[in-house]
């Protein structure tokens, strides 16, 4: 997931753009098609049919008449409908009208995913008999298809997620194509030792895969999650079985198709949409599964870690939630570290489990940093996530709103104070305004509970030793951050810090070489780089008694 704040800034204010559209043409694009925030107060309509004579510039552009093409269930390189004749709806955040129905798989479906899974994993098989470099070429091209159907992905993304379309394109695109390319490389440099035991005997271990693995995608990264899932376990040679969220499925299903189309041999890659409480569940406990890998809530987690101990002891990789520290210390460059701390919080309004949502002013320069932050909240222009303009779109879904929302007025009754936002916003759609909260005590549950929306708290702190031990004072342990312009106080406060990423100076510094995952209750296991070829095999030793060793 490379979310650059570099690059999401550079996204959400550069007035000038020097790209090239997907057909390579030059277009015009439309310039304020929202309200901004600050003038209008962040309660008018967006001015989505008001817009001033478009300015020529080179950009990418979304696809203005967009066909769905794929809304089966996709099994053994074949669509097939639910066997229940059930279907499930997925809606447009920025609008809540419908998109289209999509095929709902249960427990049949999934047995059915397993089975061919399994079948393309036997002995023998295409995909077992494959050189480990032909699964390189194959993820190769399936990133080539996706460089190619660039605009036609974001499109999907940002109508099906809410994701600003500029942010689908030039960072959950860029970070899933690096992903696939990046595991790619791996696929022929996955290597056992020869191990010098004593006695006369050779032996050595090989990194074979694990089997059937069962990938559960969240709604806030849909595509991007899904090459994470995906990209590791196939490059060392496992079969899955995938599940995109019920609230975003949609490019999940087209990556199916790129799937069939790269060459993959039927059963090694199968898409199974439907609810968590059914296929979700059956995946979990599923007997012929080898391996689960979920990103999502804490509470899910815990159900999945307990359904796979009681049904096979299957190996479980769980990306939970975060209540994230963001510690900014009076040397530290308050403008940077104010714009790092916004964007790091307002990134895809603000769902994201990485969000910096905890953040610690140092007191002789808290009031300095809120009033900044204020202005910067105040300065996003809300309105439909196609539109260039706009930097704020809509939460996911109606129960996702009025969790923020209640929140939201939990802070003001336990008495923190809002600086701006705090009110939905529109007449359509689910939009809550960018909010500021000061004055916010370490009790309140804004300052406990993950938001999971466009909520920033605002809390002081005076000395190192406090900062740290307040910082460490919660079940989560995702990420971390620290500004400082002294090294020997952002190394101890990054060593004591209990969390699976720390960045100094920077925040939301993803890269596909790095490891991600979290401490406590933020999950286990770890995803991207080599690190996250651990989790999709096995090692196995082999030993030979051999006449006569020789060193």
């Amino acid at each position: 997931m490379r979310l650059c704040v570099s690059l999401a800034k550079f996204i959400a204010e550069k007035t000038e753009w020097h790209y090239w559209a997907e057909s390579g043409r030059k277009i015009s694009r439309t310039g304020d098609t929202g309200t901004q925030a600050n003038k209008y107060n962040m309660s008018a309509p967006a001015a989505d049919d008001e817009s001033p004579a478009p300015a020529p510039r080179y950009v990418p552009a979304p696809l203005t008449e967009l066909q769905i093409k794929y809304t089966k269930i996709f099994i053994n390189n074949e669509w097939h409908n639910s066997s229940s004749g059930k279907k499930f709806t997925t809606y447009n955040p920025a609008t809540g009208e419908k998109i289209c129905d999509i095929e709902e798989g249960d427990k049949v479906e999934v047995d059915k995913a397993v089975k061919a899974a399994r079948e393309a994993f036997q002995i023998g098989s295409t995909w077992r008999r494959m050189d480990a470099s032909g699964r390189g070429r194959l993820l190769h091209k399936l990133a080539d298809l996706m460089e190619r159907d660039r605009v036609i992905l974001s499109t999907i993304e940002s109508i099906d997620s809410g994701k600003l379309f500029l942010h689908a394109y030039f960072v959950d695109l860029d970070g899933s194509i690096k992903t696939l390319r990046y595991y790619a490389g791996w696929a022929d440099k996955i290597q056992g030792r020869t191990i010098p035991v004593d006695g006369d005997y050779l032996t050595f271990t090989r990194h074979e895969p694990i089997g059937v693995c069962g990938q559960i995608i969240p709604w806030n990264f849909p595509l991007l999650m899904f090459t994470w899932k995906l990209a590791p376990a196939l490059c060392c040679g496992n079969t899955v079985v995938i599940k995109p969220a019920e609230q975003t499925p949609l490019t999940a299903l087209y990556m199916g198709a790129l799937v069939k189309e790269a060459g993959f041999p039927p059963g090694v890659v199968n898409i199974v949409p439907g609810y968590g409480c059914t296929a979700g569940a059956t995946i979990t406990s599923h007997m012929d599964i080898d391996k689960v890998a979920f990103t999502g809530s804490t509470e899910v987690g815990k159900l999945i870690q307990e359904a796979a101990g009681k049904s096979n002891l299957k190996r479980v990789t769980l990306e939970l939630g975060g209540k994230n520290p963001n510690i900014i210390f009076a040397d530290a460059d308050l403008d940077f570290a104010v714009e790092q701390a916004h964007h790091g919080l307002f990134f895809h309004q603000g769902q994201c489990c990485l969000a910096g949502s905890r953040i610690f002013v140092e007191e002789p320069v808290y009031k300095e940093f809120v009033c900044k932050s204020i202005s910067l909240a105040q300065k996003h222009v809300i309105g439909n996530p196609l539109h260039e303009a706009v930097t704020h779109g809509p939460q996911i879904d109606k129960e996702q709103y009025d969790k923020i929302l209640n929140l939201i007025e939990s802070g003001k009754k336990e008495g923190a104070k809002l600086e701006c936002g705090g009110l939905p916003w529109g007449d359509k759609g689910f939009f809550i305004q960018p909010t500021v909260f000061s004055e916010v005590t370490d009790e309140m549950r804004i300052a406990k509970e993950e938001i999971f929306g466009p909520v920033q708290q605002i809390i002081k702190f005076k000395t190192v030793d406090e900062v740290i031990k307040r910082a460490n004072n919660t079940h989560y342990g995702l990420v971390a951050a620290v500004f400082t312009k002294d090294i020997n106080k952002a190394f101890t406060v990054a060593s004591a810090l209990q969390a699976g990423t720390v960045w100094v100076n920077c925040y939301n510094a993803m890269h596909v070489q790095s490891p991600f995952g979290g401490f406590k209750m933020s999950g286990n296991g770890r995803e991207m780089g080599e690190y996250g070829l651990q989790e999709y095999t096995e090692i196995k030793t082999i030993t030979i008694k051999i006449p006569q060793k020789n060193s």
